[in-house]
């Protein structure tokens, strides 16, 4: 199997929305981004399934060098390879790679967070910092584009963590603001113990108008001349956006249960989006 290979299956099985705003792409272009999103998987997946933190952090600190080696070495994952053919092409730097792994290792050492100033940080990290290397490989003219890049990649954070809150809490980890929970009377127990509760509903849609709020803002910073490039993240845009009317219209019962789309209607809203231009 070639690394390629190796990241393209990495992608298709994740069953991830990403994965279907990849489609239309020219081949060079969907082989980086394959790539990148694999690298992705692989770190995320080193957090979410090692049980040990310390051997999380050891794995952890080895792919910081195999990505030090892609840039000046030899690299051995087959991802990290897939990465070295790419990186210098699309000029991809190696230090928004390491930050991604920045982003993942906060996951071993905090599970809360007591206001979203300092949920902002982990969200650039872990989806900002990715939106930034993304435009960089879907190709821009106006560096404006960035700004929307970034705002994007949080917006799809926010929405995983919507989407994701029993999930997450299964694995004691509660990424809604400690102060937000506060103001809406939700405790971490109502969390942690699945109370969907009116007043965990009225939380929730907070946070789904924050998320709708930051795609709005993202899209209208976009250049008109960059749009047609820019298309991949508009088709997740228009997935993840409509995945947050879903959530709603199901009462935002989110605690017991993982809401999410067909993969013929991700692969429809794609199409739509990409024939349409977004």
């Amino acid at each position: 199997m070639t690394p390629d290979q190796y990241c393209q299956d990495k992608a298709a099985k994740s069953g991830s929305s990403f994965y279907y705003s990849f489609l239309f792409l020219p081949p060079e272009r969907r082989r980086a981004i394959t790539a990148l999103y694999a690298f992705c998987r692989e770190v995320d997946d080193v957090v979410d399934e090692c049980h040990d933190p310390a051997l999380a952090r050891t794995k952890l600190a080895w792919w910081r060098t195999e990505i030090a080696s892609v840039y000046q070495g030899d690299p051995q994952h087959p991802v990290a390879r897939a990465l070295k053919a790419v990186v210098t092409q699309f000029n991809l730097p190696q230090e928004q790679l390491q930050e991604i792994i920045d982003g993942m290792e906060m996951d071993l050492t905090r599970n809360r967070y007591a206001d979203f100033k300092e949920l902002q940080l982990y969200c650039y990290r872990v989806a900002a910092v990715v939106g930034l290397l993304s435009a960089e490989i879907f190709g821009y003219r106006d560096r404006k584009t960035l700004k929307y890049a970034h705002d994007l990649g949080l917006a799809f954070q926010l929405t995983n963590i919507v989407r994701d809150v029993g999930e997450d809490a299964r694995r004691d980890r509660i990424y809604i603001p400690q102060d937000e929970l506060a103001r809406f009377g939700v405790s971490n127990a109502d969390i942690l113990h699945g109370r969907e509760t009116d007043n965990f509903r009225k939380l929730m849609e907070f946070q789904i108008e924050r998320a709708r709020g930051l795609y709005d803002q993202a899209l209208a910073e976009l250049p008109p001349e960059d749009r047609l490039a820019q298309r991949p993240g508009l088709i997740m845009a228009a997935i993840y956006r409509t995945l947050l009317g879903e959530i709603r219209r199901d009462g935002c019962r989110v605690l017991k249960q993982r809401v999410s789309l067909t993969p013929i209607r991700k692969l429809w809203i794609a199409y739509r989006t990409w024939a349409f231009g977004g």
